[in-house]
C-alpha cells in the first residue's frame, strides 16, 4: 500500500477546500470501498481527507413528504430507521441484502452512491480495463464474464455491473443526490447520476471532480404502495446480485394503478424499466402478464460468453416480485 497523507475536515466546505488544493485526493467516509482499491493499488491518491465527521448522518422527513438523507448515514442506520421501513420498505430490504453487518455499520450513504464496479479485470489492476485504464481495452468482453458483468447498458469499451443493492432501490423510488462544490450547491437527478459506459467508461458519475456529495433527498412515497426488493444470487449471504428487482405497486383490488420497477445485476449502472412501468399500469395481475412485462424490461439485454443466463434471470427477479407483491406479501 503506498504511502498517503489523511487529514480530518471540519466542514464540508473545509473538505472541498483541501480537495481544491490537492486534486490526487479523495474523501475518506467508511472507506469500504475506497481502502480495498488503494490497497489494490487500482486507486492511488496521495492524500484522505475524512469526511465522517461533518454532521451529515440525519435523516428528515420534510413537510413536502420527501425524505433528507445526510451522506454520512450508514447503511445500518438507514435500514433500520422507522421511518424508511414504514415508507421505502423496498430500501430497508435492498441494504439489509447487501454485505455484512459490520461492513453496514461502516458503509455511508454517499458511499454507497458511489461505489466502484467489482469486475476481477478493474482490481486486478493489471488487465486491459478501459475504465481503470483508458484506451486499454476490456479483458471481461473475451474473459470469464458470469455473475459481475452486465447484459443492460453495456458498450464495447466497458461490460461491468454497478453492483449497489441500495442504489437499485433509490432508482426505483426516485431521488435527488445534493452535491456542494466551489461554485455551490447543485441537484442531480438519481437516474441521471450514474453513467453508462459508451466510449468514457472512466467517467462512471456526474459528480465534478471538486464536488462532494451532502444530501441524498428520496421522492415522496406513492401513497398506499407496497414494495420489496428480490435479489437472487450465488448464495443467500455476503454476495453481489446476479440479478435482482426493486418494485414498487399501488394496486386497487387486483389491478395496477401504479408501478416503479429498477433492476440491479444485470446493468452497468442501476436501471429503471420505465416501458414495463408503463406497460403494467391497468394490468390485472396475472403471472402471464408479468411475464410479457418481465420480457419487456429486459428487451435489449446483449449477453455475453457465460451471462446469458442473466437475461432469464433478471425476468424472474421481477416476475416473482410481482407475484409476491400482488398477493399482499413481501419477497
Amino acid at each position: 500500500m503506498r504511502p498517503l497523507d489523511y487529514l480530518r475536515a471540519t466542514s464540508p466546505e473545509q473538505a472541498i477546500s483541501l480537495h481544491a488544493r490537492n486534486p490526487a485526493s479523495a474523501y475518506l467516509a467508511g472507506g469500504t470501498t475506497l481502502l480495498d482499491l488503494v490497497k489494490l493499488d487500482v486507486m492511488q491518491p496521495d492524500r484522505v481527507i475524512d469526511v465522517h465527521t461533518l454532521g451529515l448522518n440525519q435523516i428528515e422527513v420534510l413537510s413536502d413528504g420527501r425524505t433528507r438523507i445526510g451522506a454520512m448515514v450508514t447503511n445500518t442506520q438507514l435500514a433500520h430507521d422507522l421511518r424508511i421501513k414504514q415508507a421505502y420498505a423496498v430500501l430497508s430490504q435492498a441494504l439489509l441484502s447487501g454485505a455484512t453487518t459490520q461492513l453496514r455499520n461502516k458503509a455511508t450513504t454517499a458511499g454507497n452512491v458511489m461505489q466502484r464496479v467489482r469486475c476481477n479485470y478493474f482490481r486486478d489492476g493489471v488487465s486491459a480495463c478501459n475504465k481503470r485504464d483508458p484506451g486499454s481495452g476490456c479483458a471481461a468482453i473475451g474473459g470469464h464474464n458470469r455473475s459481475v458483468h452486465a447484459v443492460l447498458g453495456t458498450s464495447d469499451q466497458c461490460i461491468a455491473c454497478h453492483p449497489s443493492d441500495m442504489c437499485v432501490a433509490m432508482a426505483a423510488i426516485g431521488a435527488t443526490i445534493e452535491v456542494l462544490g466551489p461554485s455551490g450547491t447543485r441537484a442531480i437527478d438519481f437516474l441521471d447520476f450514474h453513467l453508462l459506459p459508451g466510449n468514457t467508461p472512466w467517467k462512471e458519475h456526474a459528480l465534478a471532480k471538486d464536488e462532494l456529495i451532502t444530501h441524498v433527498t428520496l421522492a415522496a412515497p406513492l401513497a398506499g404502495n407496497t414494495s420489496a426488493y428480490q435479489k437472487l444470487r450465488d448464495r443467500a449471504s455476503y454476495q453481489f446480485a446476479l440479478a435482482s428487482s426493486a418494485i414498487i405497486l399501488v394496486m386497487q383490488g387486483q389491478v395496477i394503478k401504479e408501478a416503479r420497477i429498477a433492476l440491479g445485476g444485470v446493468a452497468t449502472k442501476p436501471w429503471r424499466a420505465l416501458e414495463a412501468e408503463q406497460a403494467l399500469r391497468g394490468v390485472t395481475a396475472d403471472p402471464a402478464q408479468f411475464a410479457k412485462i418481465a420480457a419487456m424490461a429486459l428487451q435489449g439485454a446483449v449477453p455475453f460468453t457465460h451471462n446469458a443466463y442473466k437475461i432469464a434471470l433478471g425476468q424472474q427477479a421481477i416476475v416473482r416480485n410481482l407475484m409476491t407483491l400482488s398477493r399482499g406479501g413481501a419477497a
